[in-house]
């Protein structure tokens, strides 16, 4: 019976120990369990924070996207332009001759022409009143047939002393003495007509005339006008009726042309171009204004008008360059610009230099490769940096 009960109590002990040992098994597994369901826990918030955070952004990008402007856009490529430079200028006579008084002057008796004749070289102008100058003419052509009258009667007096040289009645000093008399009245004759020359051209220079055939630009002079060689000019002509455009060009555009290369000059009240050509182009620019002048050469017509103003259209070659409507080109203080399609859809600016204006809109001469997308319209709305919808404008 002791036997029996020292087993059992030996049973008993090792069925509670493993019972012990079971029960600290499945606390470790609860733990386990426990730790994992905490974990899991924690990653489902994790997440949930993550999403309730993103969400917001979410949604205000897409608030942002589907606020975004709505834009044309145009990709412009590159052209092949004809090169122009147009310029503003100021119409003249191309060889502009003011003509005065080249004589001593006097009193205007007549005026023989108006502004607009034409006028061929040497056509008296004007006539200075010569009364006073006559006279002087007439006397002096009087001294003249004195001082010959008084050469011929030393002529006969030194022939008639040479017969009688022979003779003995006439000495060889009386023979030296008349023959010097001979000679002087000879030498006055000639100090007469020269005198006489002198009043003769003087009289003639009493009429202005023209100095070239041209046409008459202006009169600046009346009958009974009293003139004198400071009296500066009395007319004005162009000789041959040919006129220019002095046009002023900015140091670049003056460089990229030069003499012979044709031109349309437009004068300003006047629908009818003329052509002409570039015959000068100035050597100098003015460093005040940084501009120089291109000298176009045109034939005459009624509507060139000196003094006038005008615009000129001058071809200087090709170019190959991009070229886009008027409504894609802003400016501002800065100048020129125009916006483009950048990174991630935001609005660029893009400063440009323009050129000339050509059918198809505005050639852009820098700034522009050709290939970016440009705003077409409704640039003046944007920001730099601005979200925008690109649609390309067919």
């Amino acid at each position: 019976m002791n036997y029996d009960s020292r087993i059992a109590a030996e049973d008993q002990a090792e069925i509670d120990s493993a019972t012990t040992l079971l029960g600290d098994v499945e606390e470790e597994r609860r733990s386990r369990r426990k730790l994992w369901l905490i974990g899991l826990a924690v990653a489902a918030l994790v997440v949930a924070i993550w999403f309730w955070l993103n969400r917001g952004k979410a949604a205000d990008d897409g608030a942002k996207a589907n606020q975004a402007p709505v834009v044309s856009v145009v990709v412009p490529g590159k052209v092949t332009v004809d090169g122009t430079i147009n310029a503003n200028g100021t119409l003249a006579a191309r060889r502009e001759m003011p003509v005065g008084v080249p004589g001593e002057g006097g009193q205007i008796v007549s005026v023989l022409v108006e502004p607009g004749q034409w006028v061929r070289a040497g056509q008296v102008l004007a006539v200075i009143d010569r009364s006073v100058q006559t006279q002087q003419q007439a006397s002096q052509a009087a001294q003249v047939e004195v001082a010959r009258a008084n050469a011929n009667l030393a002529q006969a007096n030194l022939d008639r002393a040479q017969q009688l040289v022979n003779r003995g009645f006439v000495s060889k000093a009386d023979i030296d003495r008349l023959t010097a008399t001979r000679d002087a009245a000879v030498a006055q004759v000639r100090v007469a007509g020269a005198q006489l020359g002198v009043l003769n051209a003087q009289v003639r220079r009493l009429n202005v005339v023209a100095p070239a055939a041209g046409l008459v630009l202006e009169r600046r002079v009346e009958p009974g006008q009293v003139v004198s060689g400071g009296s500066g000019v009395l007319f004005r002509l162009a000789k041959g009726g040919e006129m220019e455009l002095r046009a002023l060009l900015g140091e670049t555009d003056l460089a990229a042309i030069s003499t012979g290369i044709s031109a349309n000059v437009t004068p300003v009240g006047s629908e009818r171009s003329f052509s002409g050509q570039v015959w000068q182009v100035a050597p100098v620019i003015d460093p005040q204004t940084r501009q120089g002048i291109a000298r176009v050469a045109l034939a005459y017509a009624p509507e060139l008008r000196p003094g006038g103003f005008a615009t000129v259209t001058i071809k200087a070659g090709t170019m190959v360059a991009p070229v886009l409507p008027e409504s894609a080109i802003l400016s501002d203080t800065k100048g020129s610009f125009v916006y483009l399609v950048g990174k991630d859809k935001k609005a660029e600016r893009r400063d440009v230099k323009t050129g000339p204006i050509v059918p198809g809109g505005v050639v852009v001469t820098e700034g522009l490769s050709g290939t970016e997308q440009v705003v077409l319209r409704a640039g003046g709305f944007l920001q730099p940096g601005e979200t925008i919808k690109p649609v390309v404008a067919k």
